[in-house]
């Protein structure tokens, strides 16, 4: 598509013209509780997945079929360019949505979408099935724009229908079925802005392990006037565990744990300092009294592109009114792990290991469960597919976009990982939209500018978007 005023003004006439349209196909799919979460909304969540196979076949998608999985199905399209030469892009997001109840303290119902002050309230408005379906939006307004029979590029989506589960069979399904999602390029519409004013795109994600550690002392509470002080105490490890997971400068003091770290770049620590941080403002937002960690690095810096550990939770012994003088005889620690480009998951549980076995003493006995490992990604500035959403949502926005990373984890670096293709994030969700909240909003001008990006993307990755 040629960067050029008329195709622009084509583009958004055409979205203009059949938004009304395509918020009330969006109210519909949201009327359905595609609640993945809970075995009571199966049914629902298949029928979400069975209305979106019918909407993207009456956007044109010659191919769309629903991909059953051992839990919640998920929805595969395809829509070839035609040209042997275009590149192939897929889209990931997810069509189930969070558990919500009136009782919650939502002000209306939560699947009975209310559009208000320029604002769409549902759950799954934002998060995710607004920035899955401005996407259908999009490519009809890019069509007609450029006066095209099919897209520029060969587009394909994948819509995940366990994402809020904690993707379980995510993985399997794309392995299994890597030759049908082959791409160049993948964008993920599961993420946001910094905010209304300010677009961005976030260039990575973090990865995440977590784990349980059981330690175990005497065979049962002992006396501790007749034994303590002579014997192990298991909380006391644990306590102790907790105490020496990170150093003076508060760095993780795993040995090996930041082998292969990706470290900052100057200009992206410059273009992080660009945004506009409020950090009194994020503390209140944390419901935290004051902002600590990582010697050395801004608070954007140590949530987005540093690795960290944190204790989850720790237990053992009396927990109940008023004094009992125990040794106890079991304790328990839960860590997570976040982690960066360059980490390799199973290094960092094996370097967990090796570290909780070194510190313990004889007479506890201890166990580690760890629960997985989702793969931290990041796409470089300079990569060109990141150029083209960066200049599609320039043209959307009319303002300089800036670039952030997200410090939660999710599925995008499997797709990364399997397909071999760098992934970018094209999300139009702001802070306030409440995800997994009650009241969860998406604004509806920001809605209509995603659909936009998505017009300009195509044609912009069709010419410029291989590495």
């Amino acid at each position: 598509m040629s960067d050029t005023p008329d195709t622009d003004n084509a583009v958004r006439a055409f979205v203009d013209g059949h938004g009304p349209a395509f918020l009330d196909d969006l109210s519909e799919w949201l009327r359905i509780p595609s609640v993945s979460a809970d075995p009571a909304h199966a049914d629902d969540v298949r029928r979400s997945a069975q209305w979106l196979v019918a909407h993207l076949t009456a956007t044109g998608f010659p191919v769309a079929e629903i991909w059953e999985t051992p839990g919640a199905p998920a929805v595969f399209a395809q829509w070839p360019s035609g040209d042997p030469d275009a590149p192939t892009v897929l889209v990931y997001g997810h069509h189930d949505v969070q558990p919500a109840a009136r009782a919650d303290g939502w002000r209306t119902d939560p699947f009975d979408p209310v559009i208000a002050d320029g604002r769409l309230h549902a759950r799954g408005a934002a998060d995710d099935k607004g920035q899955v379906l401005f996407h259908t939006l999009g490519v009809r307004a890019h069509l007609a724009a450029t006066d095209r029979g099919a897209p520029a590029v060969n587009l394909k989506l994948l819509i995940e229908g366990e994402e809020e589960s904690g993707s379980p069979h995510f993985p399997e399904l794309i392995q299994d079925r890597a030759d049908r999602l082959a791409c160049d390029t993948v964008i993920v519409s599961d993420t946001g802005m910094w905010s209304e004013d300010t677009p961005t795109v976030c260039t990575g994600m973090r990865g995440l392990t977590d784990c349980q550690i059981d330690l175990h002392g005497p065979d049962q509470d002992i006396h501790s006037g007749s034994f303590g002080g002579a014997v192990p105490n298991p909380a006391t490890e644990a306590a102790r565990l907790a105490a020496a997971l990170h150093d003076a400068d508060r760095r993780v003091a795993i040995p090996g744990f930041y082998d292969g770290v990706v470290e900052l770049t100057d200009r992206e620590r410059e273009l992080f300092a660009e945004l506009p941080f409020d950090e009194a403002a994020w503390l209140r937002t944390a419901h935290s009294h004051g902002a600590l960690g990582e010697a050395g690095y801004s608070t954007l810096e140590r949530i987005w592109a540093r690795p960290t550990a944190e204790v989850n939770g720790i237990a053992g012994g009396y927990q109940g009114p008023g004094g009992k003088t125990i040794v106890p005889s079991t304790a328990q620690l839960k860590l997570s792990f976040r982690l960066v480009a360059g980490q390799d998951g199973e290094k960092v549980q094996a370097a967990v290991r090796d570290w909780v076995a070194a510190r313990l003493p004889a007479g506890i006995r201890h166990e580690i469960t760890f629960w997985g490992a989702t793969r931290p990604c990041l796409t470089p500035l300079d990569h060109p597919a990141l150029q083209s959403v960066v200049r599609a949502m320039g043209r959307a926005f009319g303002q300089k976009v800036r670039f952030t990373r997200e410090g939660g984890s999710g599925p995008a670096a499997d797709l990364q990982d399997v397909l071999r293709a760098p992934v970018l994030f094209l999300g139009i969700s702001v802070p306030s939209d409440g995800w997994h909240a009650p009241n969860e909003k998406v604004e509806l001008d920001l809605l209509m500018k995603g659909a936009e990006t998505a017009a300009y993307l195509w044609g912009d990755l069709a010419e410029n978007g291989r590495a």
